[in-house]
Order: structure tokens, then sequence, then C-alpha cells
């Protein structure tokens, strides 16, 4: 099994051109970024987007032609496993796949299975878990391996479900997509002082009920539950290395809180720690 984090910034477009090989199972889940493919012919035109992931088969992965957008920062977490260890989990001693997941498990001489879906609210948890990972050493692998399994039994569920046509995936148009993009821009543009959601959805040019499904379609969670997120992580950080407002030391809590919007040090205090399980003071000591 292996797992691959990408975490960048392009700044210009980047187009890979890669040839037709075998490939494992493997599913990938798009936390920011965005781009389009050609896959074998020019007709043969795909996407991928923030909150959207993949899921393909074993087999032969045709040639094709990826381009990722300029400007803009990739969060991917990409997972592969061997078809041996996909069939180790069957329970039996022939390793025999149920009919249902046959699908997944092809000779390596067939073209693979491939599917994409949006990401769920739990895929979407443990994604985070999986980019924040606290772990060291051994430890570090541990729980990064225990996160990978999590995601593959979330996707196979979710596969089995789509296979018995109990899975409603709604796909959204471009043009929802493109005002939902516009909206998460607003809402992070003004963070301190957010719209409320009916300007939110004046501005993007969408009811509200489109936003906020548009929102759980595609980032896992509401409006303001997103919005909430991003102040955490404002004040927190995903990379040790990079100095944010708690990590550099300058700021008091108070000010921290009131930076990411939070008139009130005791509602910040009390988001802080169910977020992250501790107090912002307590962190600040312990980094």
């Amino acid at each position: 099994m292996g797992l691959l984090i990408n975490n960048y910034q392009l700044h210009e477009r980047l187009i890979i051109k890669v040839p037709e090989r075998e490939g494992c199972i493997n599913y990938g889940f798009y936390v920011s970024g965005g781009g389009e493919g050609w896959d074998g012919h020019p007709k043969n035109h795909f996407t991928w987007k923030q909150g959207q992931y993949w899921l393909f088969g074993n087999g032969v992965y045709p040639s094709a032609v990826n381009a990722s957008l300029a400007n803009e920062r990739y969060v991917q977490v990409n997972i592969s496993m061997s078809p041996e260890l996909f069939r180790s989990f069957t329970g039996n001693v022939e390793g025999e796949v149920s009919p249902q997941l046959k699908h997944l498990v092809r000779k390596p001489t067939q073209k693979r299975y491939i599917r994409s879906g949006a990401i769920a609210p739990a895929m979407q948890e443990i994604v985070q878990q999986i980019v924040r990972c606290p772990n060291y050493g051994m430890t570090k692998r541990m729980y990064l391996e225990s996160k990978a399994l999590e995601l593959m039994m979330l996707t196979v569920e979710e596969e089995l479900q789509v296979k018995q046509g109990k899975h409603n995936s709604t796909a959204l148009k471009l043009d929802d997509l493109n005002c939902i993009h516009l909206a998460r821009n607003l809402l992070l543009g003004n963070f301190d002082n957010p719209p409320s959601l009916t300007e939110l959805a004046i501005q993007a040019g969408l009811n509200e009920r489109k936003l906020q499904e548009g929102f759980r379609q595609l980032f896992g969670t509401t409006v303001f539950g997103y919005l909430h997120d991003y102040r955490m992580e404002q004040a927190r950080c995903l990379r040790r290395a990079t100095p944010t407002l708690l990590i550099a030391g300058q700021l008091s809590v108070k000010q921290v809180a009131r930076i990411v919007g939070y008139a009130s040090p005791t509602s910040f205090h009390a988001a802080f720690r169910k977020k992250f399980g501790i107090n912002p003071g307590d962190y600040l000591k312990r980094c």
C-alpha cells in the first residue's frame, strides 16, 4: 500500500503527459486545486476539482494528458493498493472478491475501472487527519496506515451503494460549481467579518439552498462550518514549519481571537478546544 500527500503551489499551468501503464487499485481525494485531462483521446475529456474523489480499479491505465491550473494551492491525498492486499480482506482462503466488487480487481491486461464522486463528510474528516498527522516515527506510519484503510472502507461502502443503486450522487453543473467557488473566495476574503448567508448567496448568484447543498457536496460541510474550520486553521497551522498566528508567538491569544473574527475570547477558546482538543494557550506553550 502506498500513500502520497501532495501539498504545493503552482505558479504556472502544468501539463503532464502520462504513458499507458499498468496500475494498482487507487483512490485519490482532492482537498484543494483542480484541473482537466484527456484520457487516451482528446474527446475523452475529464476534470478534477476540490471536494471530489476518484476510484480506480487495477488494470491498464491508458495514456493521458493532465493539465493543472495556475495560481492554485494543491492539496491531495492519494492511496494505492495492490490487488493482493485488497483480496486479503475478503476473509476466505482463496481471496475471492464478492461479485459486487469484482470490477475493481481485473487482469493486468484489462482496462481499469474508474468512477468519481463527491467527498462525503466522513471521508473529508479522515483526509484532514492524514494531512495534519500529529505523530512521528513508527507511530506516524501506524496512524497513517490505519487512516488509509479507513478511507478504503468508506470508499468501498460507497461503491457498493452505487452498484446497488442506493447512492444518490447529484453532479453539480459547471456554472453552479463556479458560483460555489466564488462564494468560498468571498467568504474567505472576509473571514473576520463575513457576509450573511443571504448576502453571500446574492453575491455568488445562487439561492441559499443550492449554496448550502453545493458546500456540503464539494467541501463536506455547511457554509459557516467551512468558515469555522478556516478560522481555526488561521489560528493554528497545518505545517509546523510555517509560522502562523499562534505559532509565531508575537500575538496574544486574545489578539488572535479578534483577528480571526471572534469578538469574545471565551467563544474562541471554546471553538479552538472543540476543534483541536486543547486550549489555545496550552497549544501555544506546547509549540
